[in-house]
């Protein structure tokens, strides 16, 4: 059975469909980055995000290797996927309202030649870089990251071009990791930083045998970050091989209840600490798409947060990336 049809076997009609909503975490691969990811190109995320019966008004685009320039200075290649991601915003209103590119932190001051490429491709949506800094030997995918790069002087030279630039930094760590994220939020502390995927709670490895051990350990890796009010969480990511967590072998996806049932403890954690002012719900498509539908995963994300307030629900929803992403009223499908 192919993965469509997979996924094609739940589903269900969208919960408080006029709920607002934007998606503050997706990539666009035109080709399959490896046997193991599927391709997605722009007419998959406009199917998925048009005919999910949600009423999803933005999206922000993150990098992720795709649609990278093939000649010229290998620093600027990035700027193909900023470039790809524009292009798709004008074509579809409210896709890629915000665009998060790529740039090699690690050229320190010269970084801003990369920076200022992004910035004239995507002029009025350019919002941030992000710099793959995952790095744990339990990791199922390596990314031949260094221990220690958050400390690293070139790493810090570069990081610091972003306050210049108004961009913020996407981080995608594991979350032994957190400890590195602290200290680099309390060094540029005018610098917006975004964990993602719930900073990255490992389910695998040395923390498979005993996944209440696991959770303790990544919610107490993330408490001492609520403090540095320049952190914000986006919760999702839930189905990354990391986790523990993943359908890719199971017969079927779950169910929204059956999926918020699994991931309810780890997201009310992170809204427990950071608030719904500074947490936001994310897809993660394509990665998560190997294991759930884009309609499904938004039910089960509102079946999670259907205790909190309409304000509380409004800012987990939508208004902490609208305010973290700068995302304007003319750049939302339909604003509200």
């Amino acid at each position: 059975m192919n993965r469509d049809a997979w996924r094609a076997l739940v589903s269900e009609p969208a919960i408080a469909p006029d709920l607002p909503i934007i998606d503050p975490h997706h990539h666009i691969w035109p080709v399959a980055l490896s046997p193991h990811l599927e391709a997605y190109t722009d007419d998959a995320l406009i199917t998925d995000v048009r005919g999910s019966g949600h009423n999803i008004v933005a999206t922000v685009a993150v990098e992720a290797w795709g649609s990278y320039r093939t000649e010229g200075k290998p620093e600027l290649r990035p700027v193909g996927e900023t470039e790809h991601a524009e292009a798709l915003a004008r074509r579809a209103h409210g896709l890629c309202a915000g665009i998060v590119a790529h740039a090699d932190l690690l050229l320190g001051d010269a970084v801003a030649a990369v920076l200022e490429a992004h910035a004239q491709a995507a002029p009025a949506r350019l919002r941030g870089i992000r710099y793959l800094t995952a790095s744990d030997a339990d990791l199922p995918f390596q990314f031949g990251i260094p221990a220690g790069l958050m400390a690293d002087a070139a790493f810090r030279a570069g990081f610091a071009r972003l306050t210049d630039f108004g961009l913020s930094f996407d981080a995608y760590v594991a979350h032994p990791q957190l400890p590195e994220i602290l200290k680099l939020a309390q060094a540029f502390p005018g610098t917006v930083i975004i964990l993602d995927h719930l900073g990255g709670p490992l389910g695998v490895g040395r923390f498979a045998a005993d996944r209440r051990a696991a959770f303790n350990d990544w919610r107490a890796a993330l408490a001492p970050l609520a403090a540095c009010q320049n952190i914000v969480v986006k919760l999702g990511g839930m189905h990354l091989d990391i986790t523990g967590f993943n359908r890719l072998r199971e017969a079927a996806p779950l169910g929204a209840a059956e999926m918020a049932a699994l991931h309810r403890d780890y997201i009310l954690a992170a809204i427990d600490l950071f608030g719904p002012e500074r947490a936001m719900f994310e897809s993660n498509f394509p990665v998560d798409r190997m294991s759930t539908p884009y309609g499904v995963l938004w039910n089960c994300f509102k079946i999670i947060a259907a205790g909190f307030t309409p304000a509380e629900r409004s800012d987990l929803f939508a208004g902490t990336a609208r305010r973290v992403y700068r995302i304007t009223p003319d750049q939302e499908r339909h604003a509200a």
